[in-house]
């Protein structure tokens, strides 16, 4: 139920029942399309755990993409305005780095949910990433996320979304979803079908080098009597030699003697007329796009949009990792404020090495403004002006 179902049930005294998880079948609605012959028709939505498996675990495209943006924004180096802030940012959740995990969870599922820990006193001690797949919002009746059910196996937790001091318990950090209220839509469910696409090719190359790199067909029995056929020891006979002799890779190349006016005819088409390289690399650049990194970083061929790969990965920086990263910190900043005041998290781009040139180039800028004061040009670098 979205937001303006809750409302419009809770004004006529309806009872609201929370959404399905979007873990299980990754629920979020889809808009009906017209296909290429006019008909209405709807996209099935896509299975998380399967898009999951087919595309971080089995797809290099595609892992490697999200580790490349992942792993990037989990080394950046982040300026806190408090040590104890700083502090909990850099520890690593369930053993693997916070800003990793939830920069990965964002790509690949659209959500990500961090639980507050907290000491004895009440303080923060630990922000703890939890599965997304797992997590249900539970909205109130006027449609407002209130809890928060974590469910493993047939064991389920509620948390909820802030304590009896209107402290928070649990922070959401959420990708944009023209269709949804309160889940957010993550690249790999825009990257699925080249995933499906991709993963297919590979299987089909695999098969055909297992049948020995060559095409399916088919053997055609014709004599030139109209009529004529084989009979059933003939039959079985030469598919029996056909299994044993002339399949699999150990048999590749071997020369096949067709006699008695059997013909070998193809059925299939060749990987050339199906042109499975330039199909591969199409689909492996539309992975690239949806998880926002240049193809010339992951290895694709044909990619001249870059000069090199210095500026490629200064385009990742800038149109990927860094807003990525800033969506993260200002989310986990906003969530930590009532406990550190005038909370703040954003990441050093000074520590940044691929940004290094355009960090020079500002700094040259700034300093030849002369019409410009100390402390104006400070303010311009982001440093803090001299305390008189």
């Amino acid at each position: 139920m979205s937001f303006f179902q809750s409302l419009a049930a809770a004004f006529k005294g309806e009872p609201v029942t929370p959404r399905a998880p979007l873990g299980r079948s990754f629920v979020s609605p889809w808009v009906e399309a017209f296909d290429g012959r006019g008909v209405a028709g709807t996209r099935t939505p896509i299975h998380y755990p399967t898009a999951i498996r087919e595309a971080y675990l089995r797809n290099p495209v595609a892992q490697r993409a999200v580790r490349l943006v992942a792993e990037g924004v989990g080394s950046a180096p982040v300026r806190a305005s408090h040590p104890e802030l700083a502090v909990l940012i850099a520890a690593t959740s369930a053993g693997q780095a916070l800003l990793e995990t939830l920069a990965s969870q964002l790509l690949l599922h659209g959500n990500g949910y961090v639980q507050v820990l907290r000491d004895a006193e009440g303080n923060p001690a630990e922000l703890f990433a939890l599965r997304p797949e797992r997590v249900t919002i539970v909205p109130d009746a006027t449609g407002w996320p209130a809890a928060f059910l974590y469910k493993v196996g047939e064991r389920s937790l509620t948390i909820d979304a802030v304590d009896d001091l209107g402290l928070p318990n649990l922070i959401h950090i959420r990708s944009y979803h023209p269709g949804d209220d309160h889940y957010g839509a993550g690249c790999l469910e825009a990257a699925d079908e080249a995933v499906a696409l991709h993963n297919a090719a590979a299987r089909w190359n695999r098969a055909l080098l297992e049948n020995a790199a060559r095409p399916s067909g088919a053997l055609v029995y014709d004599p030139g009597e109209p009529g004529a056929a084989l009979s059933a020891d003939q039959f079985e006979r030469i598919r029996a030699e056909l299994a044993s002799a002339f399949s699999g890779q150990a048999n590749a190349g071997r020369p096949m003697l067709l006699e008695g006016g059997l013909k070998w005819q193809a059925m299939a088409l060749t990987p050339a007329d199906m042109d499975f390289a330039t199909l591969k690399a199409a689909a492996a650049r539309d992975i690239a796009l949806a998880f926002g990194v240049p193809p010339m970083l992951i290895g694709l061929p044909g990619d001249s949009t870059y000069a090199n790969y210095r500026e490629a990965n200064r385009a990742l920086w800038r149109l990927t990792l860094l807003p990525l990263a800033a969506k993260i910190l200002d989310a986990l900043g906003e969530g930590l404020a009532p406990w550190f005041a005038d909370a703040s998290l954003a990441v050093d781009v000074d520590g940044i090495p691929a940004l290094a040139e355009d960090r020079e180039r500002l700094w040259s800028q700034v300093n030849a403004a002369d019409f410009l004061s100390a402390d104006e040009k400070r303010a311009l670098l982001g440093i803090a002006p001299v305390q008189p």
